[in-house]
């Protein structure tokens, strides 16, 4: 229920988001009649169609995304004809008979049944149904933690139910939008005598709406143009209500420790491992196999760097408590298309030194038997296979380690004496990515290049989904603002470039600079240089750029391109591919 009021909440607050204002004009040329024959109807086949599409969508599934794509542009040319009708319906009659009668009845019909007190509901409903289609909304912290929990969870009827929940919040602010304009309009009827004038610059916001939905303004320019953070509004939200953070949705930075009083209440039975699709360093385990072992799971994905961060940690215990009754299970469940493939899985589990068992979670079966949501996660198992605790997240390593020997003491297991302080744990020494990150410092958020969950991008134009298109790097950008430059296609989750020569720059606050890439289909890697505030890195270079800003993309996997040695301040980097070919995911600082 808690979920259902935030995802409702979200949905009102995108009254106060630009990517509203393109639907405003349907919504409102429907202003001057009855709400419940037809406002209301209009919101709702809006907002039902909304979540329909979202919930698809979401899954990730081709098809439904290219059918959306020609859904949106059917719902443009009725959503124009309408609009045409609304202005000049003697002339539409003459340019575009027959087809326009679709248009001209769609606004002649509930003329008609509002003048005979039947009202256009039907017609409505219609209008709303292609509204639908066509409204993107702005993907604050609350959306963008639905759709992230829908494209991990597979569709059901929960993450529906949520998407539902946050298209009637905007359906509600909209009905307030409407009654207040339709006694704005029934005002001037009376006083003016304009409601021609008025029907016709309705039609014209409209035919103008049109136009901005098929540029892409709508998620484009108008985000840029917001006066209202909605965004730190619902994040307000995120912050202040209830168990919220460990029920939201997936995330690589979220964070919930276990309370630490020394009590492990049973927190349920250990969920199985059979939905693996693949095994690394053992033969398939089971859980009955485990009993009497105390177990630790571990959710992660190799591009994850909060999952590198906490990693050296898990194989300490690893190898620790290994001859002492502890069983390390790495549960692989992937977040970009590269991570599903096993030799991609396997060249990691080498580089990185992952000695215990890994299952393969590429159906995210096991995930979802545990209700996980976090990249990572830690699930404690004792020798009866309960889970006693968990954490999700980087740090507490001290405590959790606590936990470990508690288990195991409570399984009647020898403990080695060395044991380190939880003060000692958490301050180990690491180098390269797995070096803990400066958190006094870090200003910079994850923030993904591809279209599904991409924020703050600042080329001129917004992104161009899923077509090659050209964009350029504005002159000045404003802190975790980003842009591409050069010939790039935007993915769902993650941006291809054409030709040598494109680049792409970040303005950045963090010690680390971290950024997800692939080469390209053939494989062949792709040189780049780096620059920072204009200039090659020098002593800020990363582990994978040198001095000089050189490197280049050999693997599919997270590369540390900035390590800042001095003070840490704002600063704007760029990366220019000299080959084409690159796939960029997503930046991460640390």
């Amino acid at each position: 229920m808690l979920l259902l009021v935030l995802a409702y909440l979200g949905g009102v607050l995108t009254l106060l988001s630009p990517c509203i204002l393109p639907v405003l004009p349907f919504v409102f040329a429907r202003a001057d009649r009855p709400f419940l024959r037809s406002g209301l109807p209009l919101l709702i086949g809006m907002a039902v169609m909304f979540a329909v599409v979202a919930s698809l969508a979401a899954v990730g599934s081709q098809w439904v995304a290219q059918a959306n794509q020609v859904g949106r542009w059917i719902a443009l040319v009725v959503m124009a004809v309408f609009a045409l009708a609304l202005l000049l319906p003697r002339v539409a009659d003459a340019l575009l008979a027959p087809f326009q009668r679709v248009g001209a009845r769609l606004s002649a019909r509930a003329d008609a049944a509002d003048a005979a007190g039947r009202g256009g509901v039907g017609t409505s409903l219609l209008i709303g149904v292609a509204t639908g289609l066509l409204w993107a909304p702005c993907a604050g912290p609350i959306l963008g933690l639905i759709l992230t929990g829908a494209a991990l969870q597979g569709a059901s009827v929960g993450t529906s139910g949520l998407l539902l929940a946050y298209a009637l919040g905007a359906a509600t602010s909209l009905a307030l939008a409407l009654w207040v304009g339709g006694r704005v309009f029934a005002a001037l009827k009376q006083r003016l005598g304009t409601t021609e004038w008025i029907r016709r610059g309705l039609g014209v916001a409209a035919l103008l709406a049109v136009v901005a939905i098929a540029m892409g303004w709508d998620t484009g320019v108008l985000t840029r143009l917001s006066t209202v953070s909605t965004a730190r509004l619902e994040q307000g939200l995120l912050d202040v209500l209830p168990a919220q953070e460990e029920q939201a949705g997936p995330a690589m930075m979220m964070s919930a420790a276990h309370s630490g009083d020394g009590t492990l209440p049973v927190e349920g039975e250990m969920p199985s491992l059979a939905g693996a699709t693949g095994w690394l360093n053992s033969p398939p385990l089971d859980v009955a196999a485990l009993r009497g072992k105390v177990v630790l799971v571990d959710f992660w994905t190799y591009s994850c760097i909060n999952c590198l961060r906490a990693l050296p940690h898990v194989r300490e215990w690893a190898e620790r408590y290994r001859d002492h009754g502890l069983v390390v299970i790495g549960v692989h469940a992937p977040e970009f298309a590269f991570e599903r493939n096993l030799g991609n899985v396997q060249r990691a589990v080498e580089d990185l030194k992952v000695s215990y068992p890994v299952a393969i979670d590429n159906d995210f079966s096991i995930w979802r038997g545990f209700n996980n949501r976090y990249w990572p996660a830690h699930y404690f198992i004792d020798a009866q296979g309960r889970i006693r605790a968990h954490h999700f997240g980087e740090g507490n390593y001290g405590q959790s380690e606590q936990i470990i020997r508690q288990l195991l003491r409570e399984a009647g297991h020898a403990l080695p004496d060395d044991a380190p302080s939880p003060a000692r744990a958490m301050a180990a020494s690491r180098e390269g990515v797995e070096r803990q990150a400066d958190m006094g410092n870090l200003k910079s958020p994850e923030t993904y290049l591809g279209h599904a969950r991409a924020e703050n991008f600042a080329s001129p134009g917004g992104q161009q989904p899923d077509r090659a298109a050209d964009y350029t790097v504005p002159t000045t950008l404003a802190l975790n603002q980003w842009a591409l430059g050069g010939r790039w296609t935007v993915g769902d989750e993650d941006a291809r470039s054409h030709a040598g020569g494109d680049r792409i720059a970040f303005r950045f606050h963090a010690r680390d600079l971290h950024l997800v890439l692939s080469p390209g289909e053939d494989g062949k890697p792709v040189r780049y240089r780096v620059r920072i505030d204009g200039q090659p890195p020098g002593a800020d270079a990363g582990g994978d750029s040198a001095a000089d800003g050189s490197g280049q993309v050999d693997g599919n996997r997270l590369y540390q391109l900035i390590r800042q040695n001095g003070a840490v301040r704002e600063r704007t980097f760029e990366i220019e591919f000299l080959d084409p070919g690159v796939h960029a995911y997503a930046f991460t600082f640390g």
